[in-house]
């Protein structure tokens, strides 16, 4: 009981963390490192990690046993502490939204090509309207031969290459 500071130093003492909010914290810090060994490699590199934190991530990647992965990552929260793993969390937020970002992009460039597929001409009067740098002719053929694909239920080569035409010419 001696350890334990009583209420009277806890009231002097704003620095005092409670056990549980360290626990919260260090839990904090284990996901955050969960989630940077889940990054693709070029992202990973771009983080702003010690050589010891890096090291210790590679070898939670390498561990398969469900223990030693958990220690591990125990082991990988207390390196974060010393971390700056706030400017590591904005970073990764960053990633996620690039990641956002281009899903909807996809998205969105998914809608177009099925639209163009499904009402023709209008559809690509609407697009070449909003976006002349398009080829009319081209996208006329590749329109055409991906409804001809659907006709006949071949694979979606042709849909594809409209999509890739779209993805490519609509840099937005």
């Amino acid at each position: 009981m001696a350890d334990q500071p009583s209420e009277h130093e806890i009231e002097l003492d704003d620095t005092y963390i409670s056990k549980s909010a360290r626990k919260r914290e260090m839990t904090t810090l284990q996901k955050l490192g969960e989630d940077l060994l889940n990054l693709p490699a070029d992202q990973f590199s771009q983080l702003p990690l010690s050589n010891q934190l890096r090291e210790a991530l590679d070898l939670a990647k390498r561990l398969k046993q469900r223990e030693a992965r958990r220690r591990q990552f125990q082991y990988i929260g207390k390196l974060m502490r010393s971390e700056n793993h706030q400017q590591i969390a904005e970073t990764l937020a960053r990633f996620e939204d690039d990641k956002r970002f281009f899903r909807q992009r996809f998205q969105r460039l998914e809608i177009i090509r099925d639209k163009l597929i499904k009402d023709g001409d209008q559809a690509l009067n609407e697009l070449i309207n909003n976006h002349p740098e398009l080829d009319r002719q081209h996208l006329r053929q590749l329109i055409r031969q991906a409804r001809k694909e659907i006709a006949t239920d071949q694979a979606p080569a042709k849909k594809r290459k409209l999509f890739r035409y779209l993805r490519d010419t609509l840099q937005s």
